[in-house]
């Protein structure tokens, strides 16, 4: 290797070096200030637990009783996984369907998931509220059945890209064999799919698991409140709020989604680089 392409990886290096823990230092700041009491978090933020500042794990045995913690799990749990799932499953069809069907029909619909992408939630949520109200479904399966909705044109888009470069011949072979077009999908075709499948897997599952907006709109202040809806319990009247304690229940909230992305990120790169590029 020359001296010149040595020089440009050390600096390549130490650029991600600085970019990573840039990204990965807020994450810190959050749990050591999670061991530390309120009074000392205002007074040294960025200073480790000591013998004096150190309270052990009281701030998450207080988090986890003030906010109703596993109660909110589960049902963020419940809603993350299940619509994740009904995400992965239709969009994948829908994207098998438009990319082998060629018509007026399907290309509109394609270009309409497209649309979808960059339309801004902020211009819908109104008539989704309202919509919510008239059809009752204030609760965990309406909730499933928006984040559907809301989660499908990026998924479209991706599978879309990666069905694309399936061969259709594969295809034809499994109708020669005698499959019919839903077992050609889901016993042939969605298989090759899964790099992008567990693309799309994350990037719903985080936005899912992290979104308050959404939660907070459609259940509120019902019994199947998720995590970000219930960490607004800790804070007080006047904004007054224990940032210990706050810091402990947000260290439990991303441990999940942390624990989910490092089992499969290796399957990230390589999925959206299918489905943005391939076709």
């Amino acid at each position: 290797m020359s001296t010149k392409k040595k020089i440009k990886n050390i600096i390549v290096f130490i650029l991600l070096l600085f970019l990573a823990i840039a990204f990965l230092y807020p994450i810190f700041f959050v749990v050591i200030n999670s061991f530390k009491g309120k009074l000392f978090i205002s007074d040294a933020p960025f200073a480790l637990p000591t013998s004096e500042t150190f309270v052990k794990f009281n701030n998450y045995v207080m988090g986890i009783e003030k906010t109703g913690f596993f109660n909110a799990m589960k049902w963020s749990l419940i809603i993350t996984v299940c619509s994740v799932l009904l995400i992965i499953i239709f969009t994948s069809m829908t994207a098998y369907w438009i990319t082998r069907v060629k018509g007026k029909f399907s290309n509109i619909l394609y270009y309409l998931f497209v649309f979808s992408m960059i339309v801004p939630f902020q211009m819908v949520m109104y008539t989704m509220t309202q919509l919510a109200d008239r059809m009752h479904i204030r609760n965990p399966a309406g909730m499933i059945l928006l984040y559907l909705g809301f989660g499908a044109g990026l998924s479209v888009f991706m599978f879309c890209g990666f069905v694309k470069s399936v061969p259709i011949e594969i295809e034809e072979a499994a109708m020669i064999d005698g499959c019919n077009p839903l077992q050609t999908f889901f016993k042939v075709v969605f298989p090759i799919l899964k790099p992008t499948a567990i693309t799309v897997a994350i990037l719903n599952a985080m936005w899912i698991w992290n979104d308050y907006l959404l939660p907070y709109l459609i259940i509120g202040f019902s019994d199947y409140q998720t995590i970000p809806v219930r960490v607004q319990y800790l804070v007080g009247s006047y904004g007054n709020f224990d940032m210990g304690i706050m810091m402990a229940v947000l260290v439990l909230s991303i441990l999940p989604i942390i624990i989910f992305y490092t089992f499969c990120q290796k399957f990230i790169i390589e999925g959206v680089v299918a489905g943005a590029v391939k076709g």
